[in-house]
């Protein structure tokens, strides 16, 4: 009841009130945005799967990306995954620029190197596979497990003893 009639006391009361509940300072949780620079990975269409830059942004739906091995071409962010690395560049630079700009920065590098690079290499090598090297991996699972089942028996025996 105070509270309620402390609210309609006027802006003064409202200050103080707002002033007594604190609320921890705003922290940004969003780190990856468009940006000049910025390295994404293309989701859709033939260049799919291939790490580019964005070179320059065209409007709010499309950028200007370009890679080592391909064209500079016109892109929606729709097909553009934007991951977390980030090269200096300036706006538009030439081939060379940018090629000399990813190997200084290790793009590659930096890439197969993290989590979400190392998934999608698993992902290529695991759909690479024929029907008898997922035949050896199955058995290679089972000797695994059965390895474990043997020695976490061991242990259960040792503990009971």
């Amino acid at each position: 009841f105070s509270l309620c009639c402390s609210i309609h006391n006027g802006p003064l009361a409202l200050d103080t009130l707002l002033r007594t509940f604190k609320l921890p300072p705003a922290k940004m949780v969003f780190k990856r945005y468009v940006e000049i620079g910025r390295v994404a990975l293309v989701n859709y269409g033939k260049d799919h799967g291939k790490l580019v830059v964005i070179v320059d942004v065209v409007d709010q739906n499309r950028a200007l990306v370009d890679a080592p091995d391909m064209e500079r071409i016109q892109m929606n962010f729709k097909r553009l995954s934007l991951t977390d690395i980030v090269i200096e560049i300036n706006r538009v630079p030439k081939k060379k620029a940018l090629i000399e700009a990813m190997e200084k920065a290790d793009v590659k590098n930096k890439w197969e190197k993290s989590s979400w690079g190392r998934k999608l290499i698993v992902q290529k090598r695991r759909a690479s596979l024929n029907d008898f090297d997922r035949f050896k991996i199955m058995l290679a699972k089972i000797k695994k497990a059965g390895v474990v089942r043997q020695e976490l028996a061991k242990l259960k025996k040792e503990i009971t003893a």
